[in-house]
């Protein structure tokens, strides 16, 4: 007697008892309750069981199987985000994310460019200003959060170039595959029947292939050629020239420079770090990589419409100077336009503003001149009414002998529109009528406190206005040549006549800017190759038939849909037909055809009285249909 696996006995005769065995028994507990020898080696302790992993495998018992499959599950997921990195889809979606993270780049003032557009922007906004702050939108292209999604675009990219290159490579030096075996079911086809030799066909096919600069060779019965290679070269091209962008603005943020000078008529400027009025450079940048030059601005010409609808847009706008470059360079003349800046080494200077300065003379109440400069003023509209301070801060004494500076707050007009007119506005940028506003203090200027002050603005906090003998506010309007009177004996302030005219210049300093260009066109030819190249392989078939007669099959397959590959394949077939032209058909062959198709002729005898002239033909298909028939 024997127990099966459901608990049941079967007696020798095949019958089963109905009695079924006890639980107990399977867990090695005797019928009276004692544990067996199975049942001592039971224990509570946790066991090892079998974890399956993420890419194949288990995790076997034991430590070396809890660090082989650790491994396995790191290099697996490794290579899965590899994988997913390296895609096409996740390299577009980080160039659009990059380029939706430059928006607030543009949008929101940005502490590289303006730092006081910044601070008023925090001053305007007390909620959304911290918000920016901590997400880097006032610093955008030096924040975490883009340079993560710049290295990532960049690593994507030299992922996807890397491996299709060598596989490219690998295709250049290898040869087109061999014919397929049915090529009648190609999207293009063609195919007749020739009393040429099989060699000859194929022979003449080669030569025509490669005059049509398809990369051709002679594959066991057939010709195997393919062409538009360029295709893939113009995506790597792309790809590759994306990269080269990549890295010059990289390396143009990292190492570029930018400064702003004003210059006076007569005064000159040498690039050095503290002759700028601003400068801001990339993080990577030394003061060792300026170019060493200097330059004077001899004269500033500005021509403007007279009249029209134009009327006061400049004609003409350019600055005449001298420069040399080196401490012993020779001096060369030159002219700087809007547009057409000087290049010197890696620097280029731009014209981007112009104003006056009127020149003051001031004096104290002994008439001493304790201040005589051209006074430059910053416009404030297109007809260039501007506004300035004159900063008188040593040598002056007052009345009483006691030391003083003094502050005067000033508008300038080039072309006053007469007393009794309205403001201080002109209406002109020309120099026709122009006019110089003063209000006069006297104290403090607070240049003293070695705090940084703005040239063009006057600090009054610590001065007193002057008043007139009626007690109101000293204000007058000068004209070239006239003179303000302080009163009470503290001197005086003269607009000459000589009138001086500045240029604002722009030095920059970008290295890579000429690699980012040429990765620019390179990309767009790039672009425009793998678009519109269509890459396709073609296959000349010749064998001797059953007849013993040649027949000739041609196909083609493009690698991307094209409607030209059939109009292709069909002037290839013309040429190779012109070396093999198609064989007469045999009259046997005829009346076969004939007899394989009797209902054709009813509807061929129309085409025949319409057409007397027309000749009967056998279609090379149907021709070599019939002769493997045969």
């Amino acid at each position: 007697m024997s127990t099966t696996d459901t608990g049941k006995t079967a007696t020798d005769g095949g019958e089963e008892a109905a009695e079924p065995v006890p639980a107990s028994r399977h867990v090695g507990v005797s019928a009276d309750g004692e544990l067996g020898a199975a049942g001592s080696q039971l224990s509570t302790a946790p066991v090892d069981t079998v974890v399956p992993g993420s890419f194949g495998g288990v995790r076997k018992p034991g430590v070396a199987g809890r660090l082989a499959w650790t491994g396995r599950e790191v290099f697996g997921w490794t290579r899965w985000f590899w994988r997913q990195l390296t895609s096409m889809r996740v390299a577009l979606l980080l160039l659009f994310l990059l380029s939706l993270g430059a928006i607030p780049g543009s949008l929101i003032p940005q502490s590289g460019t303006d730092a006081a557009k910044v601070q008023d922007f925090k001053d305007a906004h007390s909620v959304l200003g911290p918000v920016y702050d901590r997400l880097g939108l006032f610093h955008v292209y030096s924040s975490v959060w883009f340079s993560a999604i710049y290295i990532l675009l960049f690593v994507s990219l030299i992922g996807c170039i890397v491996p299709r290159t060598w596989q490219f490579v690998g295709q250049l030096r290898g040869r087109p595959p061999g014919a397929p075996r049915r090529l009648d079911r190609l999207p293009a086809y063609a195919t007749w029947r020739t009393e040429a030799e099989p060699e000859q066909v194929r022979e003449a096919a080669l030569t025509v292939l490669r005059k049509r600069r398809f990369r051709a060779h002679v594959a066991g019965d057939a010709v195997a050629a393919e062409k538009g290679y360029l295709r893939e070269t113009g995506n790597l091209l792309f790809h590759i020239a994306l990269v080269v962008m990549l890295v010059a603005f990289a390396w143009g943020q990292l190492f570029k420079s930018e400064g702003n000078k004003l210059v006076v008529e007569g005064d000159g400027f040498s690039n050095t770090l503290l002759s700028y009025d601003d400068f801001k450079s990339g993080n990577l940048f030394s003061t060792d990589d300026l170019t060493p030059f200097s330059f004077d601005l001899k004269s500033f010409t500005g021509t403007y419409e007279e009249s029209g609808p134009n009327k006061g847009t400049p004609r003409t706008y350019q600055a005449d100077i001298t420069y040399s470059v080196g401490a012993d360079g020779k001096e060369k003349r030159t002219t700087v336009k809007v547009n057409e800046p000087l290049e010197i080494g890696d620097s280029k200077v731009y014209l981007v503003s112009h104003g006056y300065a009127p020149v003051v003379t001031v004096r104290d109440g002994r008439g001493k001149v304790v201040y005589s400069e051209p006074v430059p003023m910053l416009p404030l509209d297109s007809n260039v009414t501007s506004q300035g301070a004159i900063k008188v801060m040593d040598g002056y004494r007052n009345a009483k002998g006691g030391k003083e500076q003094l502050g005067f707050a000033a508008f300038f007009v080039p072309t006053f529109a007469g007393a009794g007119a309205g403001d201080m506005f002109s209406q002109f940028p020309a120099l026709k009528d122009p006019v110089l506003a003063l209000s006069g203090y006297h104290g403090s200027l607070g240049v003293d406190s070695g705090l940084p002050q703005n040239v063009y603005q006057l600090d009054t906090s610590e001065m007193k206005q002057f008043k007139d003998a009626k007690g109101e506010i000293l204000k007058s309007r000068l004209a070239p040549g006239e003179t303000m009177t302080l009163p009470n004996g503290a001197g005086s302030i003269t607009f000459e006549k000589d009138i001086k005219e500045w240029a604002g210049f722009q030095v920059t300093q970008q290295p890579g800017s000429d690699w980012a260009l040429v990765g620019a066109f390179t990309a767009i030819f790039g672009l425009a190759g793998s678009l519109f190249i269509q890459r396709r392989r073609v296959w000349v078939r010749a064998v001797r038939g059953a007849d013993g007669v040649t027949v000739v099959e041609m196909a083609g397959l493009g690698r991307s849909e094209s409607t030209k590959l059939p109009e292709e394949l069909g002037d290839l077939a013309a040429l190779v037909h012109e070396q093999a032209p198609t064989a007469p058909s045999k009259p046997d062959e005829v009346e076969k055809a004939d007899d394989a198709e009797p209902e054709a002729e009813p509807e061929a005898e129309p085409d025949a009285e319409a057409h007397p002239d027309a000749e009967p033909s056998v279609s090379a298909a149907s021709a070599a249909e019939g002769a493997e028939k045969q």
